[in-house]
């Protein structure tokens, strides 16, 4: 029997802290579960904690958490609660587990406020940069309600789905992105290093070059005597999209013109719709209140005119009116199908339930969308090289066989 000295807290809010005798911190936490209080901190009177080792790797506070260490974060220590560990030993132990030195000094952090008595929650929501409004909210609804076990396997059951959402939409544009890569490289190689020696042919012969081969002939110079500059205006043009992406009116004209695009426009609808019926099915089915879920879906939606339909609605839908009826207004932006399975769930009063099976579908959509954008690409990149091959072979086989005719 070992006697620990603890700290416990109420789904009221009371803290209850003192000593007492258990075979472990498991059996210790049971008991204090059936008294109606949660273990947050623990530390055994007759052995000391072992000091956390603070020696971390230091790296910039803006370094990205990938949303696969997040997954696995609320997955573990939803398993860690359910145990009967402490949220604070949990935390720890994810701490020291976690292989991302940003993200395990960030755990750390939560522990260490958590063990001077804040909640989780609060103790997230000091690091905005990591943990969303979306992953502290339902933290909260977990804490307050007395099942952040249950909260937490639904979140990570979230992030899960938005993770396989995103990996299918990246698996599908690398095809097309490496062999546009190639294709500009191997461009830029002819033109620095096979069009120079063949202008050299074309100056001995003295021969007509039609305005095509000029044309050829003009970048090829530009870029072998001026690539530094070239390099510069590159680089200086990116930074300025990138720079022009992060203003309101950049964000908003490149996200109209990708609605509006074939194909992508259709997959950026369905991967909002999905964002939309997924985030805000799991905040309703963790009894967060609609208006507060759709504040919440607006900050995780990365299209402008999907954020601000929504903080719209979360507008209307306080002064009374359907959400089926706000959604009917924006038909560019969602599907018929969304409006009417949110009325469905709102007469049955299973909104929740089916905006779950909503995500599920639009989910379904987007990755046999993605499974055949390869073979939709594919013919379309290659008439586009075939087009470059073709200019590039005529522009420099022309004089070639004209030279030869006068020969």
């Amino acid at each position: 029997m070992t006697t620990y000295s603890f700290s416990a807290k109420s789904i009221s809010g009371e803290i209850k802290t003192g000593t007492m005798d258990a075979e472990s911190e498991t059996e210790l936490a049971h008991t204090l579960r059936e008294q109606g209080f949660i273990l947050t901190s623990v530390q055994s009177t007759r052995e000391p904690l072992k000091t956390r080792n603070r020696l971390v790797e230091f790296l910039p506070s803006f370094n990205r958490v990938p949303l696969a260490e997040k997954m696995i974060f609320a997955r573990h220590l939803a398993v860690m609660i359910g145990a009967g560990l402490s949220i604070t030993r949990a935390l720890e132990t994810l701490a020291s587990q976690t292989r991302n030195k940003a993200f395990s000094k960030v755990i750390s952090q939560v522990s260490q406020d958590v063990q001077k008595g804040q909640p989780l929650a609060e103790s997230m929501n000091k690091h905005p940069q990591i943990f969303s409004e979306l992953f502290v909210n339902m933290v909260k609804v977990g804490e307050t309600g007395g099942g952040l076990e249950d909260i937490l396997k639904l979140l990570s059951h979230q992030l899960e789905k938005e993770y396989e959402l995103n990996s299918k939409v990246r698996s599908a544009m690398i095809y097309p992105s490496v062999i546009i890569v190639f294709m500009l490289a191997i461009g830029i190689l002819m033109m620095t290093m096979v069009v120079p020696k063949l202008m050299l042919i074309f100056q001995e012969m003295n021969a007509d070059l039609p305005i095509t081969t000029q044309f050829i002939i003009s970048l090829s110079g530009f870029l072998t005597q001026q690539w530094l500059p070239s390099l510069i205006f590159v680089v200086s043009l990116v930074l300025a999209i990138r720079f022009l992406l992060k203003t309101k009116r950049g964000k908003m004209t490149f996200d109209a013109v990708l609605l509006r695009l074939p194909i992508f426009g259709d997959i950026s609808k369905k991967i909002n719709a999905a964002r939309l019926a997924r985030t805000l099915g799991s905040l309703i089915e963790s009894s967060v209140p609609i208006v507060q879920g759709l504040q919440i879906v607006a900050g995780t939606m990365g299209n402008y005119y999907f954020r601000d339909s929504l903080v719209k609605a979360a507008e209307d839908v306080q002064k009374g009116n359907p959400l089926s009826k706000i959604i009917k207004t924006y038909p560019h932006l969602y599907p018929p199908t969304v409006n009417q399975m949110i009325e469905v769930g709102e007469e049955t009063g299973t909104l929740g339930a089916i905006l779950v099976k909503l995500a599920d579908f639009y989910e379904e959509e987007v990755s046999n969308i993605t499974k055949g954008m390869s073979a939709i690409i594919e013919p379309i990149l290659m008439v586009v090289i075939g087009i470059a091959v073709g200019f590039f072979a005529i522009s420099m086989i022309q004089p070639m066989y004209s030279i030869m005719s006068g020969m």
